[in-house]
C-alpha cells in the first residue's frame, strides 16, 4: 500500500484564513449519513453532496458510499493533512479519517475521485483496542508532523476518561499523545491544537458506558457529566492548567479557537448549560470567561425548563462571526464577536426544536432541530443537520428514525450579521435509496472552519 501525494487535487491546506476566504470554489461536500431503518444489514455511509447552485444536480446526493459493516454510527471526521502542512510538498488533502462512533472502527477513505471516493484502509476496533486500549473515536486533526490525532471517550470497556490515539502517515497505529496525564482528566471529547502558543484544549462529554444509551439527567446529578475544560502543554503532552465551569458549565462539548494562529483567543459551548465560555491569555496566564447565556424555555410536556442544548459551534474563517446550534429551542445563533470578551447576538433562526410551533420547508414537516453546522470558506453559506446521536435522538426526536435528516443551507449576511434560509436548498435523507438516513458532520474536500489549523509563518 503506497500513499501518492500526487494525486490530489486539492493540496494539503491554504497557507492562511484569508487566503482560504479567497479561493472559496469547492462545489461538493461530503456528510456522514447513519442508517436508522429496520434492515440490520445496512451499513452507514459517506455521501458526496451537489453543492454548487449552477450544477443540474444541485442540492443533491451524488453519490453514496457504503460502509463495509452496519452498526458503525459515523459521527465526526478529518483529514490526513491540513493548512498546518501547507508548506509541505509531501502532503496532500486527499485521505479522510472516518471513525466509527459505536463500533470504534476507522474507515479511510480515499478522495482521489473526489465525487465517488472509495475505501482505502480499514483500522479494526480489535486492534485499536489490543494496541492502545480506547474505545469511541470522536475528533480527529492532521498534525504538522504527519501524525493524525484522534480523541477517544473511552476505553476498550467503555469506560472514561479513553484519551488520544496517534496514526502515522501510513495510517498504522503509531502510539498515544498525553498518555501520562490522562488519568488526571475527568471525561474527554473535543479539542484543538495550537503550537504558536504551546497549547492544546480539550472539552469533555461523558464515558461511553453512560451516553450510549440515551440522556439521564439522574447521571448529571451523579457527577458523571463533564464540566471542565483543560489545557495541555503541547509540546510536552502534559496537562496545565484545569478550569472548572461548574453548574454554568455542564457538558462543554465543541471549542473552538480563533483561526488567526497568532490569537490567544476561543470558545467552547456547554451543551446542558446552554452558556458560551470565553478563554484567551493575558500576562502569560490562561483565563476564561462565560460571555453568553441562553434562558431555558418552560414546556408544558416537559416537567423542568428546557435547556436550549447547544450541541455544535464554529468560527469563521475570518474570525468575526461564531454561530451555534440550540438543537432542543431548534435554533441558530450568530454572533459578532469582533470584541471577543462581548459577543453580540446579529442573527437568530428557528428551524423545529421540542418548543414553540413547527417548521416546515415547502409543506414538509422538519422533525428534529438544529445541531451539526460547517461553513463555506467565505462565510455565506450554513450548511445545517439535525442528527445527534442515535439514541439521544430516539429519546427527544423519536419521528427521526422514521423519517430521516435533512440538510438545508441558512444564509449568512457577512457584512451586517443575520441570517435567512436559503429556499432553493433542502435534502430528505429520509427519502434517500437506501434509507432512512441520519446526517451529522459536514466538510469540505479542500478544508473549512472545523478542520484546519494554520501555523505562524515567519
Amino acid at each position: 500500500m503506497s500513499l501518492s501525494p500526487k494525486c490530489c487535487s486539492c493540496g494539503p491546506g491554504y497557507k492562511s484564513p484569508q487566503e482560504a476566504i479567497k479561493a472559496d470554489r469547492e462545489k461538493i461536500v461530503y456528510t456522514v449519513l447513519v442508517y436508522c431503518g429496520d434492515d440490520e444489514t445496512q451499513p452507514d455511509r459517506l455521501a458526496t453532496i451537489d453543492v454548487d447552485p449552477e450544477s443540474p444536480t444541485y442540492s443533491q446526493v451524488i453519490h453514496s458510499l457504503k460502509m463495509k459493516y452496519p452498526g458503525d454510527e459515523l459521527h465526526h471526521f478529518g483529514w490526513n493533512a491540513c493548512s498546518s502542512c501547507y508548506d509541505d510538498t509531501s502532503k496532500s488533502r486527499r485521505f479522510i479519517v472516518l471513525p466509527g462512533f459505536k463500533s470504534s472502527r476507522i474507515y479511510i477513505i480515499d478522495t482521489q475521485n473526489k465525487k465517488e471516493p472509495s475505501i482505502y484502509k480499514i483500522i479494526e476496533p480489535e486492534e485499536i483496542k489490543e494496541k492502545a486500549n480506547l474505545s469511541s473515536p470522536h475528533t480527529v486533526h492532521c498534525l504538522a508532523n504527519s501524525k493524525i490525532m484522534i480523541s477517544f471517550l473511552g476505553d476498550k470497556n467503555g469506560n472514561a476518561p479513553g484519551g488520544y490515539l496517534l496514526l502515522d502517515s501510513n495510517f498504522e497505529i503509531s502510539g498515544k499523545w498525553g498518555e501520562a496525564d490522562m488519568k488526571s482528566i475527568g471525561y474527554n471529547y473535543d479539542f484543538w491544537y495550537q503550537p504558536y502558543h504551546n497549547v492544546m484544549v480539550s472539552s469533555e462529554w461523558s464515558a461511553p458506558n453512560t451516553f450510549s444509551n440515551g440522556f439521564n439527567l439522574d447521571h448529571v446529578r451523579e457527577g458523571k457529566y463533564g464540566q471542565k475544560l483543560y489545557f495541555w502543554d503541547w509540546e510536552n503532552e502534559k496537562l496545565s492548567k484545569t478550569f472548572d465551569l461548574g453548574t454554568d458549565g455542564q457538558i462543554p462539548l465543541e471549542l473552538r479557537f480563533h483561526h488567526d494562529p497568532k490569537s490567544t483567543h476561543g470558545y467552547v459551548g456547554a451543551a446542558l448549560s446552554s452558556s458560551v465560555w470565553h478563554w484567551w491569555k493575558s500576562d502569560d496566564e490562561w483565563k476564561i470567561e462565560k460571555v453568553v447565556q441562553i434562558e431555558p424555555i418552560k414546556s408544558d410536556q416537559w416537567p423542568f425548563p428546557v435547556p436550549s442544548l447547544i450541541t455544535d459551534l464554529l468560527i469563521s474563517l475570518d474570525d468575526k462571526y461564531l454561530y451555534l446550534s440550540n438543537w432542543l429551542h431548534g435554533e441558530v445563533h450568530q454572533y459578532d464577536i469582533t470584541d471577543p470578551h462581548r459577543p453580540k447576538l446579529s442573527g437568530k433562526i428557528k428551524i423545529g426544536g421540542v418548543v414553540g410551533e413547527d417548521f416546515y420547508f415547502k409543506d414538509r414537516k422538519l422533525c428534529g432541530g438544529p445541531q451539526m453546522l460547517q461553513l463555506s470558506l467565505d462565510g455565506k453559506r450554513l450548511f445545517v443537520t439535525n442528527s445527534l446521536f442515535s439514541s439521544w435522538d430516539d429519546q427527544f426526536y423519536p419521528d427521526i428514525k422514521k423519517d430521516g435528516s435533512y440538510m438545508i443551507i441558512i444564509n449568512c449576511d457577512v457584512k451586517n450579521g443575520g441570517l435567512s434560509l436559503n429556499e432553493n436548498f433542502y435534502i430528505d435523507f429520509g427519502k434517500m435509496e437506501g434509507g432512512p438516513f441520519r446526517a451529522h458532520e459536514t466538510r469540505y474536500p479542500g478544508g473549512d472552519c472545523t478542520s484546519d489549523i494554520w501555523l505562524v509563518n515567519e
